[in-house]
């Protein structure tokens, strides 16, 4: 579903992605790890469009999607969460849905042919899958940072995507709005290939069906929670925290 072929990004002489060959055949929720500066947010902005490679390519379901422009591949059905939430604040909830659902023809990708026809129903069923149904007529200003975040999941659902990018679902939230969010993500797996960024190994565990880890920009290794567990690199790379984390 999604390729990489010795993608790189250089930032003022730092290589923050170095030759990143990284797959992802869909049908699965992969989740991305790494220390911080390893390259796992400068991969999503690459893969969504939000800043260009200085040298390698990016394939999507056997397209070259390398120098297409964001709106483009949200076009093709990639979509995305960012670390730092980003809604209109000063709209309601109701209002942060529908514009990227009314946008979209009604008919794209596996999740919009499983909700209902038209917008208003399509709205409402996004905002009952992320549990905002009771506060839709709320200013997204007026939610809580956990709340925030499920909004803008809900708005990227609205785009009808087939590809889910979350950047760190998780932060800020309460322990009982991380399992919540872990349910929601699970549940939107039945229809949507879903690659997570997260830093809670607790969180990992409860979603993840293949790890990645990434180390300055590479892929370190992949493989599933119990095989990323046992690898001394990983727990290398960590300085132990790793290790005490995932014991």
């Amino acid at each position: 579903m999604l390729k990489t072929v010795r993608l790189t990004k250089f930032f003022s002489g730092f290589r923050a992605v170095n030759d990143l060959d990284f797959e992802f055949q869909g049908g699965e929720i992969r989740c991305v790890i790494g220390p911080n500066g390893a390259g796992k947010s400068t991969l999503f902005n690459l893969i969504s469009g939000v800043v260009a490679p200085t040298s390698g390519e990016i394939w999507y379901q056997g397209r070259n999607i390398t120098h297409l422009p964001p709106h483009r591949r949200s076009q093709l059905g990639i979509a995305r969460k960012f670390q730092v939430p980003n809604v209109y604040r000063s709209m309601t909830v109701w209002e942060n849905v529908q514009v990227p659902v009314q946008r979209r023809p009604l008919d794209r990708a596996p999740i919009a042919r499983a909700l209902p026809g038209g917008v208003r129903e399509r709205v409402e069923e996004i905002l009952r899958t992320v549990r905002l149904a009771e506060k839709r007529n709320y200013l997204a200003s007026q939610l809580s940072h956990g709340e925030v975040q499920w909004l803008e999941i809900g708005m990227a659902l609205g785009t009808a995507p087939r590809l889910l990018l979350l950047d760190e679902p998780t932060a800020g939230m309460t322990a009982e709005e991380t399992r919540e969010t872990a349910r929601l993500i699970r549940k939107l797996a039945v229809d949507l290939a879903i690659i997570v960024i997260e830093h809670d190994i607790h969180f990992i565990k409860e979603i993840a069906d293949r790890i990645t880890v990434m180390h300055n920009g590479s892929v370190l290794t992949e493989g599933t929670v119990s095989e990323i567990e046992r690898d001394p690199r990983v727990l290398s790379i960590y300085l132990g925290t790793t290790h005490d984390a995932l014991g």
